[in-house]
């Protein structure tokens, strides 16, 4: 490791703290200057000095003005050093759960002569950092004991130094991660707790935090006249000062993270290289694991349970088709990142709720309507479900609109709901009925999905109108549902993010009108093919609910089911149907 990199890293990042606490003594030297004059005069005029009209009237309108700042400013300053800033909210894992990831980490932290992480916790995403948590709970911020040191004169002097940050580690690097490449992949990670011991730095730190969380106290909604005109000069001192030291604040992080990876350059240097292509894959994997699989079963009210193991299937599944990533499966045989946890199967459960709540919104306990499901579950549970949901909603909005049912009179249960009812219906090349519900278009817009509309020939009318009847459906029944992320039981960590805000990290924008009417149409299909031609529901690692026709995935059906939405041309949907086996004239099973 080059010690001058890292010395020059470190005297920036020091320099830089230095120049943020000068802002906070410049603040403090002001809200003082007042009483400080006050008491000059004061002084002046007991001893006979500073007598006068004048100076009593300056005596006066500077002991006024102190009485004021000097209030203001401790108020200001209490806030900023009680406020919570926002923690990210996380699944700690306590030492005895994990004692060889800790013992891992206190090994590289000892190679890297560097404290350790004072714990371990785990967050649903593909990164890794360091999170001070001293200013977590209210009162002054946790210091360890006081280290002995030479003060002037030689005589001794003490200073403490802080607690050393926790480690959050990504939970899908520990699950596809073998153990080299994530202590590789940690190694630059856990270099950043060595300048984060410096004093100075970790106080230009927690003001730079204590700024931050003012700033958001400020803006709460929901207060009286009054608390809104203090939370108004708050939130401007606030944004004042964090103006004044954001761009040395800026550049000491910047001095932190070069002195931490050239630090870290020594360990593990090839390996590294290697793991940080894992990384990647991992990151890709995963995005694509919340999408397509996890994202529909939410939506459900089911969440995964095990998360993490499906990224390593999802993974070794594209490692199988893309020939680009044949050389990661064999890496399968080495020994796991999470054989490092004593119960990983537990961690992993816990990590798939968190990450249901963070990016879902969902509730922060499972339940009746919020429940887990295992993955040998979830074609039945979750895909299959989804589809008759999605077809009973079609239908529902069909009923609105006053279209008629297909009838079969050789159907054990004629007019029920069938395929052939959606197909005649998209496919009619007339005007919308007259009789349709008027609500449906009036409450949910078209998002966009025909811009055109002097081009949009009657079909494609019908489908217009039909995905905006979805829309509003869908959004009635989002607004009824209850919210089930409460305040009740959450621990100290969950407790400093607001509900109100979930999710956290939104997966994907709303659903189109067009989007919405393909889905349901899709899921009808699904219904018809799987209670008329003998299909399976089936869960694709990469691309989410998939249907099985035997035994081989239906992948040409998308586009078939645009011609009829968007065109109003059910040719290629019904040609595909006739090849199939698929009856649209019989009746489906619907929730």
């Amino acid at each position: 490791m080059s010690g001058i990199g890292v010395e020059a890293g470190a005297q920036a990042a020091r320099s830089r703290a230095l120049a943020v606490l000068r802002v906070r003594g410049r603040a403090l030297a002001a809200a003082l200057l007042p009483a400080g004059v006050a008491v000059i005069l004061l002084v002046g005029g007991s001893t006979g000095h500073l007598v006068g009209p004048g100076w009593d009237a300056a005596r006066i309108a500077v002991s006024a003005l102190a009485l004021l700042v000097l209030p203001a400013a401790a108020a200001v300053a209490l806030v900023v050093a009680r406020a919570r800033p926002a923690t990210t909210p996380t699944v700690p894992v306590p030492e005895e759960s994990a004692p060889d990831l800790y013992r891992m980490v206190r090994d590289l932290a000892d190679r890297l002569d560097v404290p350790a992480p004072s714990a371990v916790a785990l967050t649903p995403d593909c990164d890794s950092w360091l999170e001070d948590r001293t200013h977590a709970a209210h009162g002054p911020p946790a210091r360890s004991a006081p280290d002995e040191i030479a003060g002037p004169h030689g005589s001794p002097a003490h200073r403490r130094t802080p607690v050393a940050p926790v480690l959050v580690i990504g939970s899908p690097f520990l699950w596809w991660m073998r153990v080299g490449e994530l202590r590789a992949v940690l190694a630059p990670v856990v270099a950043g707790t060595g300048p984060s011991a410096h004093p100075d730095i970790a106080a230009a730190r927690r003001f730079v935090r204590g700024l931050d969380a003012a700033l958001a106290v400020a803006s709460a909604p929901g207060r009286g006249p009054l608390a809104r005109m203090a939370c108004a000069a708050l939130g401007w001192v606030a944004g004042l000062l964090l103006r004044g030291c954001r761009e040395h604040a800026t550049q000491m992080e910047r001095g932190v993270a070069a002195a931490a990876a050239e630090r870290a350059q020594a360990v593990d240097y090839g390996l590294r290289i290697v793991a940080q292509e894992q990384v990647g894959l991992a990151y890709a994997g995963w995005d694509r694991l919340l999408t397509r699989v996890a994202l529909p079963a939410w939506r459900m009210g089911r969440w995964p349970s095990r998360l993490d193991a499906g990224v390593v299937a999802a993974l070794t599944e594209l490692s199988r088709r893309d020939r680009l990533a044949e050389g990661f499966a064999s890496r399968l045989g080495e020994r796991p990142a999470c054989d490092l946890l004593e119960e990983p199967g537990a961690v992993d459960e816990a990590t798939s709720l968190l990450a249901a709540r963070l990016f879902h919104g969902g509730p922060a306990e499972p339940g009746p309507d919020w429940a887990p499901v295992d993955w040998r579950a979830y074609p039945e549970e979750v895909v299959d479900r989804t589809w008759r949901a999605e077809a009973a909603r079609l239908h529902r909005v069909l009923d609105s609109l006053g279209v008629r049912p297909a009838v079969d009179p050789m159907a054990p249960d004629p007019g029920g709901p069938t395929l052939a009812r959606v197909l005649d219906h998209l496919a009619e090349p007339s005007a919308v009925m007259p009789h349709q519900s008027p609500s449906a278009a009036e409450e949910a817009p078209l998002e966009g999905m025909y811009e055109d509309d002097e081009d949009t020939d009657p079909g494609t009318e019908r489908s217009a109108a039909l995905a905006a009847g979805l829309s509003a459906e869908l959004a009635r029944e989002e607004a009824g549902a209850p919210r089930g992320a409460t305040s009740a039981g959450r621990g100290p960590e969950s407790a400093l993010w607001d509900d109100g805000c979930l999710p956290l990290f939104p997966l994907q924008p709303p659903r189109t009108g067009r989007d919405l009417l393909a889905d349901h149409v899709t899921a009808m299909v699904c219904c018809a093919a799987v209670d008329t031609a003998g299909a399976v529901p089936a869960l694709d690692w990469l691309d989410g609910p998939s249907l099985l026709l035997d035994g081989e995935r239906a992948c040409d059906l998308a586009p078939r089911v645009l011609s009829l939405i968007e065109e109003g041309d059910p040719g290629p949907l019904r040609d595909w149907l006739a090849t199939t086996g698929i009856r649209p004239e019989k009746p489906v099973r619907l929730v």
